[in-house]
């Protein structure tokens, strides 16, 4: 029997980076004129960028235009990328010790997340990840970013795998959504801020704690050969 590949998901997954993303994309937004209270925020965050400002925008009723749009996604980084070099982005309890037990055990994994490389390269920077020689799949990669499937799907293929093959790690409903879409399994972690009963609705297989559970439960969703 091939390994089973492990598609992970990286922010709420791998770094613990969702509570700065949402801080950021309401002083984007507060920059636009958008009042948005932060839990609403933070209730979108796991989708595309793209997807994520057009609901917002046609939620509260304002004028969705690509130069707006435009500004939105350049305030979210700059001010993300401000709060990563305040030190408050760190890697989360058990991952960089996750992803070398699998490199170790020659188990394929690989990264896909809705950001762009411009906000990913200091995460994946935080977990000692090479985007040189670990396939990274961003959104700019894409057609479609979460819910929609393309990131995992795209992940797989980069490592040579077939996606019903592989199991999609992540943090939010929008990612148990897309391993859905993508006919795989998905497994939730609590580490985004989303609850298990939340995560198992979605579609999650199994639910843990943060990636350091996940280690001790990896023989739990791995398939041996």
């Amino acid at each position: 029997m091939s390994r089973t590949a492990l598609l992970f998901d990286l922010d709420g997954t791998l770094i613990d980076s969702v509570y700065q993303h949402v801080l950021a994309w309401k002083e984007a937004l507060d920059a636009e004129g958008v009042e948005l209270s932060v839990w609403r925020i933070h209730r979108k965050v796991g989708m595309s960028g793209g997807l994520f400002t057009h609901i917002l925008l046609r939620e509260t009723g304002l004028e969705i235009t690509e130069k707006r749009l435009e500004r939105l996604r350049i305030r979210h980084a700059e001010a993300f990328n401000r709060y990563h070099a305040q030190h408050a982005v760190r890697a989360l309890p058990g991952a960089r010790e996750l992803l070398a037990h699998l490199t170790a055990q020659r188990m394929p994994w690989a990264i896909a997340t809705s950001g762009r490389m411009e906000t990913a390269a200091h995460n994946l920077a935080a977990l000692g990840v090479d985007p040189e020689k670990v396939p990274v799949v961003t959104r700019d990669m894409v057609r479609h970013a979460k819910p929609d499937p393309d990131l995992f799907i795209a992940a797989a293929d980069r490592l040579g795998v077939d996606i019903q093959h592989s199991l999609v790690i992540g943090d939010s409903v929008w990612d148990m959504l897309a391993a859905q879409r993508a006919r795989t399994l998905g497994i939730g972690l609590l580490s985004g801020g989303y609850g298990q009963d939340e995560l198992e609705r979605a579609g999650a297989f199994r639910v843990y704690e943060d990636p350091a559970d996940l280690l001790r439960h990896i023989d739990e969703i791995v398939a041996r050969e």
